[in-house]
């Protein structure tokens, strides 16, 4: 094709659409637009983000390898072009949206988490700072600086309970010396002597709000992606959703897992945690994981998936959890998180705007083989907000469809029969589209993906731990007038006597399964009546919710029927 000679406009909408493109041509074509992009400053934000995505989008969608290092080279350039649109006084604020932040040159700030903002801080110390701006005029923050700081600045308390007008700034100073405020904070906080939850919780409480600086880290959006071990390049159209079978892609063998060294699987740990910090978003296993337990599967066409755990002390009292991210040709796409209890999970699956038009089913039904093979779970479900519940993105860009065509159905009879006549309208009419309202209403409940499965489908259609929770606490209210550690006590010592178990010498956190597995199982009334063999699969099930792999206690749910149709009963 040949070049042309547009203004920015239209030579980006010639590159939105040529990267979408691959048929005999385009390469050279997207080179040309490349050349002539790279020429102008395109000093309108929107033109600068809509060139930042294609950049990224391809690199991760190659057509061929001379693009790679012509797009690599662009993106090396943001952190210049924004600095310089900051020297002239632009609105930055554009670069500070959800889908557009972390970006190259541009400062982001958030009120992290403890353990987010204590890992930033040591991740990239000099660009880390407090966010004073407005800070000291929060009233709830006050009290929380209150309440935590003399825990750590002597005397403190003599001024801060009894006098207005406090000199916080003043004293923070005096008590950290030539120390950097924020690093000395959390050192302060990571010293108390609490359990890892209660000093999070503390720190937690101040809403500290906090800024960084990407320049041109490694860890911004722009450059945060790797070399693979070998690209994939897409010399023909991209997989559409209508292509891929569910169906046949969970019968193929199992992918491979690579199971990485403590040292690859802390460098993983560190991705995720910059992948998610610079897109504004946090999850609670991509925070918390547990580097020991990270394994690796490379599924082709340039895509590889890391899955990993939670360490022991972290890990939900009833339902196991694994979590994990996409790379496409060493771009960051996507992440992943699935939680789950004998053959059930719910599936978390978000791909990230700019590559959105990439594969997104094929690599969908991927991460499913992949949980399918470490989990070995044979119901699939996926959360409501996933399909549109409190989320207009997922209403706008028909998410509900999206599911229902790899062969999701929802999990409410009266939503199947909604979902059903709007099929029905489909048919009657291409041009058909279901409405906001009516996608909303399909959102209400989860949908449900079951493989090769001979009994009666649904069983798991109304479950959650959360009904489970709410019986437990009703019965606290009722017969231990609302204290928790009275039925705590109350359950263990049932449950240790229907089982005729001594935990004295169980480790901590064995003893700890052992309390919150307790809660559950003495609401089952028929408990010490079970067979000697069902009490001692019970048995090493519980311990196994500390094992180093809690897929091992995964499993052993699923080959425990009488205890699956007692959480069946009280979470249905």
């Amino acid at each position: 094709m040949p070049p042309t000679s547009h203004g920015p406009n239209h030579l980006l909408a010639e590159l939105e659409a040529a990267k979408n493109r691959f048929d005999s041509g385009h390469a050279a074509h997207i080179a040309s637009l490349l050349a002539q992009l790279s020429k102008l400053q395109l000093t309108d934000p929107p033109h600068l983000i809509r060139l930042h995505e294609c950049l990224l989008f391809l690199r991760a969608f190659p057509h061929a390898p001379s693009l790679v290092p012509r797009v690599e080279r662009l993106l090396n350039t943001f952190h210049e072009r924004i600095e310089k649109l900051r020297s002239t006084n632009a609105d930055l604020s554009l670069f500070d949206d959800f889908y557009t932040s972390g970006i190259a040159g541009t400062i982001m700030q958030d009120t992290l988490p403890f353990d987010v903002a204590h890992w930033l801080v040591r991740r990239i110390p000099r660009n880390v700072d407090i966010a004073w701006k407005d800070y000291w005029d929060d009233y709830q923050a006050e009290r929380a600086r209150g309440n935590t700081w003399p825990r750590f600045i002597p005397l403190l308390e003599e001024d801060a309970d009894v006098e207005a007008n406090i000199p916080w700034t003043r004293w923070l100073h005096a008590a950290r010396g030539r120390q950097n405020p924020l690093p000395w904070l959390l050192n302060r906080f990571a010293q108390l002597p609490l359990p890892a939850r209660h000093r999070a919780e503390l720190y937690d409480s101040l809403r500290l709000p906090v800024s960084w600086r990407l320049e041109n880290l490694k860890l911004s959006r722009t450059s945060n992606w790797a070399r693979p071990r070998r690209f994939y390049f897409h010399d023909r159209p991209l997989i559409q959703r209508n292509e891929v079978s569910l169906s046949d892609e969970l019968t193929l063998p199992a992918p491979k897992f690579e199971k990485l060294s403590g040292t690859a699987g802390e460098s993983v740990m560190h991705a995720i945690r910059e992948i998610m910090v610079v897109r504004y978003r946090e999850l609670y296993g991509t925070t918390l994981g547990d580097p020991r337990c990270v394994v690796r599967a490379d599924l082709g066409r340039g895509v590889v998936m890391h899955f990993w755990g939670l360490a022991p002390a972290r890990r939900l009292p009833l339902r196991a959890y694994l979590a994990g991210y996409t790379l496409k040709n060493g771009v960051p796409i996507n992440y992943i998180e699935a939680i789950g209890l004998c053959e059930w999970i719910e599936v978390g699956f978000n791909t990230f705007y700019t590559y959105r038009q990439g594969e997104t089913a094929w690599i969908y039904a991927q991460a499913l083989r992949c949980l399918r093979a470490l989990t070995a779970a044979k119901c699939i479900s996926i959360y409501p907000y996933q399909i549109g519940q409190n989320n207009d993105e997922a209403i706008d860009s028909g998410a509900f469809w999206f599911y229902r065509k790899l062969g999701f159905r929802p999990g409410r009879a009266d939503l199947q029969k909604l979902c059903e006549s709007e099929e029905e309208k489909i048919a009657a009419n291409p041009q058909y589209r279901t409405p906001p309202r009516t996608l909303k209403h399909l959102a209400e409940a989860h949908v449900f993906y079951e493989l090769g499965r001979a009994e009666p489908t649904g069983l798991w259609d109304t479950f959650s731990t959360r009904n489970v929770g709410l019986l437990i606490n009703r019965r606290m209210a009722r017969e231990f007038d609302g204290d928790s550690q009275k039925i705590r006590q109350a359950s263990i010592g049932v449950i240790t006597r229907a089982l005729r178990i001594n935990p004295a010498r169980w480790t901590q956190i064995q003893r700890q399964s052992l309390e919150n597995w307790a809660l559950i199982l003495a609401l089952v009334p028929d408990l010490p009546r079970w067979s000697p063999n069902e009490k001692q699969q019970l048995i090493k099930i519980i311990r196994a919710k500390s094992a180093a792999n809690e897929m091992a206690y995964l499993r052993k749910t699923q080959h425990h029927p009488r205890l699956r149709s007692e959480l069946l009963r009280l979470g249905s």
